[in-house]
């Protein structure tokens, strides 16, 4: 097993992480951990631990996409987990994850995950609804729900691919991973919230923004040349895409000021993706009310 952790200044909650894996009940583990030529303290703390964490460090930083691919290619492992450098593991998640991949046609685990804050636990992602198992591609691809910290996939799968993370991405590397996997092979998921998933100002997810909508119309088009009839076999799930990105541009132009373009964006949308009901009469306010409102439901910035 080989546990990918990509570093770029990651030295706040770098420890605490790295302690999740160490203190993992599954011993048979390796850390290759990736440095994207940090300028902080990452170093000193990865090269602190013993043999088991395998410290490189690149000689200038690149996009996520190409950080993780020459992380996979110091790997060893026969599986591969992901662990990002604010997440963390809870013991027994690699043990209970690990005998799920007797089954040959498995090629990813996954499993709940807790989201948190500096302020406690915001929510279980699985709580109301629980994740499909098997071939769930058609189920991904619709309405993405997979955290990077609950993956294990198994690297035999990787060689049926054309590509590993594609290095054009930096928001939606994993997910394009991930759904090229699902696509050829069935995945399975342990029911427990084994990972947490650290929401903090910082988070690249939230410092990114106008990334998601972008990234997302470049993986439909490699999807398309990818599957022959991609478009017309789920139009339904591209559909509800393209209104995410309507949504999230929207947000964007919003924030600066502009109401009336999320309501220009939206209002095709509103019959068929009823959750844009709500920003659509909250444009007419400004963009921060929103914002706090969804950071109180959610407990995190609006994305």
């Amino acid at each position: 097993m080989s546990v990918i952790m990509n570093c770029l200044n990651c030295e706040r909650y770098l420890r605490e992480a790295i302690n999740s894996v160490y203190a993992q009940t599954f011993s048979d583990w390796e850390i290759i951990f990736w440095d994207n030529a940090s300028t902080d303290g990452s170093a000193a703390i990865a090269q602190s631990y013993d043999a088991r964490l395998r410290y490189f460090r690149g000689e200038q930083t690149v996009p996520m996409g190409a950080a993780r691919n020459l992380a996979l290619k110091q790997a060893r492992g026969a599986f591969l987990a992901f662990l990002d450098c604010d997440d963390l593991w809870m013991p027994e998640k690699l043990a209970k994850q690990m005998p799920l991949f007797a089954n040959p046609r498995v090629c990813l685990v996954f499993c709940d995950t807790l989201f948190f804050s500096d302020k406690g636990i915001i929510k279980q992602l699985y709580a109301r609804q629980k994740p499909p198992r098997g071939r769930i591609f058609r189920h991904l691809l619709k309405d993405y729900f997979l955290s990077m910290e609950t993956v294990v996939i198994r690297r035999r799968a990787l060689q049926g691919l054309s590509e590993w993370f594609d290095p054009r991405f930096q928001w939606i590397e994993e997910a394009d991973l991930f759904l090229r996997l699902a696509h050829e092979g069935e995945c399975d998921y342990v029911d427990a919230p084994l990972g947490r998933w650290r929401v903090h100002a910082n988070s690249w997810t939230f410092s990114k923004k106008h990334l998601p909508p972008i990234e997302r119309e470049m993986l439909l088009k490699k999807l398309s040349r990818l599957y022959p009839d991609f478009y017309t076999e789920y139009r339904a799930e591209i559909e509800k895409i393209k209104g995410r990105n309507q949504y999230q541009q929207a947000l964007l132009e919003w924030e600066k000021g502009d109401g009336f373009s999320l309501r220009r964006r939206l209002g095709s949308h509103l019959w068929s993706q009823k959750r844009y009901i709500f920003p659509y009469m909250m444009s007419f306010f400004p963009y921060g009310l929103y914002n706090w409102i969804y950071q109180k439901i959610k407990g995190h910035p609006a994305v």
